[in-house]
């Protein structure tokens, strides 16, 4: 896995090359950092964005008390969230991607780091970061960003220390829920990914009735019926893992969706798409 990203506290920028050789072998991080970049800083930031910041097997005594949990851990063994660099870049990614493919926002966000940001070769591969938020503000004429989104951006920009993990983390997952929708262009789905996939939150709750969740839900529980709010109860036998769990339900989700598009078109299955660290590169358009 390649990582190229702002450092947590708004200063320099970090890349890494995340490398596991099995699954029960340890991770090995080769880091590079710019001058004013805190090392130490990037690891922790590392260690959130791949979620062992953790204990993982705590999170397997969450499928002693709920069968379909437990049977999803079966299935994905060792599955953790993969999240965004920081929530200030999942701010910046959800004013980017609205309402566009998310091919066409990835190419919009990777023109604004090339310009603004900071690369590194990783692996033998250029990476490129995204912008730190005083930097960011700088940010004009760029191809694929009408003056709505750019002034969206640049307001993302200013809210950079109020977006930062530990910051959102304080407020907890309910406040931080709602501060973010005090941002402009930023709704509840948006919201949602934000303090989900972003800031770290082991055990927040789904806060919105997003379809892909709840439909596979649906199936795993055998209830056609199943609203966001009786979910909501099953989850209180998921703490204090209710983030990593909806995760594993989306996991199975997208797995169960490749397949049936394999079934039906009678190609090849994919790669696997497994969410864990040190298999795929990290894009924000593959979150959520």
């Amino acid at each position: 896995m390649r990582l190229a990203f702002p450092v947590d506290g708004g200063r320099g920028y970090a890349g890494a090359v995340l490398r596991q050789s099995a699954a029960d072998q340890e991770i090995t991080v080769e880091l590079q950092s710019t001058k004013t970049a805190d090392p130490e800083l990037a690891l922790k930031q590392i260690a959130r964005i791949i979620s062992i910041d953790y204990d993982g097997n705590e999170f397997l005594s969450v499928g002693q008390r709920d069968r379909v949990i437990a049977e999803l851990q079966t299935r994905f063994p060792g599955h953790r969230p993969v999240l965004f660099h920081s929530p200030y870049e999942a701010a910046a990614w959800s004013i980017i991607s609205a309402r566009k493919p998310s091919a066409t926002a990835a190419r919009t966000r990777t023109a604004i780091s090339e310009r603004l940001g900071h690369s590194f070769t990783l692996a033998g591969q250029t990476v490129h970061a995204f912008p730190q938020p005083d930097v960011l503000s700088d940010l004009s004429n760029v191809p694929g960003l009408d003056q709505t989104k750019a002034r969206r951006l640049h307001k993302i920009a200013d809210a950079g220390a109020e977006l930062q993990a530990d910051a959102l983390k304080s407020r907890g997952p309910e406040e931080a829920f709602s501060y973010a929708q005090t941002l402009e262009g930023i709704g509840p789905f948006y919201a949602s990914l934000i303090v989900l996939r972003a800031t770290g939150f082991a055990d927040a709750p789904l806060r919105i009735p997003e379809p892909r969740t709840l439909n596979y839900a649906a199936e795993l529980y055998d209830d056609p019926q199943l609203s966001l709010e009786r979910l909501t109860q099953l989850a209180e036998n998921w703490r204090p893992f209710r983030t990593w769990s909806t995760v594993l339900i989306r996991i199975a989700a997208a797995h169960a969706r490749a397949q049936q598009q394999v079934t039906s078109s009678g190609a090849r299955p994919p790669h696997d798409i497994q969410e864990t660290a040190g298999r795929s590169s990290h894009t924000p358009e593959e979150r959520f």
